[in-house]
């Protein structure tokens, strides 16, 4: 039995529990990896170049994001649909969803670099950023949109591996991306001086070594599957990436805008309180790794399992994820609700800042004890290829809930970040609250499905 087949038998039987972890695990790893891919660029910059190429990159870093999630979203239906077909022995569909792969995302990296590169000024503009940052935001972000065929390369190839229920690969090649970028960041930005234009272009050429060494990778380690052309199925199997895909696609970008707007809206308090919104965002893209690494684990191990038709399985992978997950989320909850100042001194001294950033996590704590229960749930449905439930639970919590509220109390007097944050759990329950309907309802569903007329 090859090494590539391994994962895909520990998913369809036996425990669960190891076979859940050994796929998470290189998951939640690659998720740090490519946190501090982020990080390097801002920390390279900020220390050899000006305060504005700084803005330029952690602006242009913001607005890469939301193409970025874009390619990454249309992967889970590459994912699940490779997942399914594995899951049901069926090599020559997995096979099919490939080859379809290959032709559907070289079309969507090419719109995605036109995309970029064209609105790249009004981009800049509507993000409202400082004149002296502006020419070099955009160069940053067109450079970096140069590189999409290559990001969207990494995620297709990536998802393919993840629906053969092998993480360990894709996270050898972020680990690649970043050595790259690491070393390239030192010479252009610190020995070549080239600012903001060097870390992009340090991205673009990491993020193109890691898809050669995926190549590479492949020729070695091949999947196991033949990939065919795709011939007259090639138009249906597109459909289908995109019927998963798309709504993970644009819930992802439009959650991603979601923060962006509140961010905005607390901008509008002064500088104190733009700072301890900013670091408790980024605390929660750190803190939220076990919840996110287990919605992709359940994405593929879900869909390998209903594929195989066994769907009490799927229902025991899901029960099991949340616990885990849970853990982790309530240790996450006690950190952020005690000790919100000690992590905001981490990245501010300024006390003010950090009062206002404890009480802003204080208040949005109450969100690390739902999300894991919720990421699950997600990655459930998404193995289910009940992705438009996902996109929709995703806006109405973001859009409906979590936007309005946040500016509504800001806007009443007197108020604080304690009050503000209050909005993160509003929105977190009614996620769950949606989930948890949604998953009961499918549950009947099931059974009246399996129940003798």
């Amino acid at each position: 039995m090859s090494q590539s087949n391994a994962p895909e038998n520990a998913f369809l039987s036996g425990p669960i529990v190891p076979a859940l972890l050994r796929f998470a695990l290189p998951l939640m790893l690659s998720l740090v990896l490519q946190a501090l891919y982020g990080a390097v660029d801002l920390a390279v910059v900020g220390q050899f170049s000006s305060t504005a190429s700084v803005a330029a990159v952690a602006t242009g870093s913001q607005m890469m994001q939301t193409a970025t999630v874009v390619a990454a979203g249309l992967t889970m239906g590459v994912t699940v649909l490779v997942g399914q077909a594995v899951g049901a022995g069926d090599k020559e569909t997995a096979g099919i969803v490939t080859a379809t792969m290959i032709r559907l995302f070289a079309v969507v990296a090419l719109l995605l670099t036109v995309a970029v590169i064209a609105l790249a000024p009004q981009a800049a503009l509507w993000m409202n950023v400082p004149a002296e940052a502006m020419s070099e935001t955009v160069r940053y972000v067109r450079i970096c949109g140069g590189g999409m065929v290559f990001v969207t390369a990494y995620n297709a190839v990536s998802g393919v591996f993840r629906g053969v229920g092998n993480s360990r690969s894709p996270l050898l090649f972020v680990l690649v991306a970043c050595a790259v970028n690491v070393a390239l960041d030192l010479l252009f930005v610190a020995g070549f001086h080239m600012a903001a234009a060097g870390a992009a272009l340090a991205t673009v050429i990491a993020q193109a070594a890691s898809v050669l060494f995926s190549l590479l990778y492949l020729r070695r380690h091949p999947l196991p599957f033949a990939v065919t052309r795709p011939g007259a199925a090639a138009r249906k199997t597109a459909r289908n990436i995109l019927r998963v895909g798309l709504p993970i696609a644009l819930q992802d970008a439009l959650v991603h805008v979601s923060f962006l707007l509140i961010t905005s809206i607390v901008n509008t308090l002064g500088v104190v309180a733009s700072a301890s919104i900013g670091i408790s965002e980024k605390y929660f893209a750190v803190l939220s790794i076990v919840p996110s690494a287990f919605l992709s684990a359940l994405s593929a191990f879900v869909s390998q399992n209903m594929g195989a038709r066994q769907p009490r399985r799927a229902v025991q992978a899901l029960m099991t994820a949340q616990g885990i997950s849970f853990l982790f989320g309530a240790i996450i909850f006690l950190a952020a609700f005690l000790r919100g100042g000690f992590l905001a001194a981490l990245f501010d001294k300024d006390p003010a800042v950090i009062a206002a950033t404890a009480d802003y996590m204080r208040g949005s704590a109450f969100e690390y004890l739902m999300v894991p229960l919720t990421f699950c749930f997600l990655g459930y449905f998404n193995g289910r290829q009940r992705t438009t439930f996902v996109m929709a639970q995703g806006l109405l919590s973001s859009f409906l809930v979590r936007i309005p509220l946040s500016y509504y109390l800001s806007r009443l007097p007197d108020t604080g970040m304690f009050t503000i944050s209050l909005a993160v759990p509003a929105s977190a329950a009614v996620s769950l609250t949606a989930c948890l309907l949604y998953f009961f309802y499918l549950r009947r569903r099931d059974r009246s499905l399996l129940q003798p007329e």
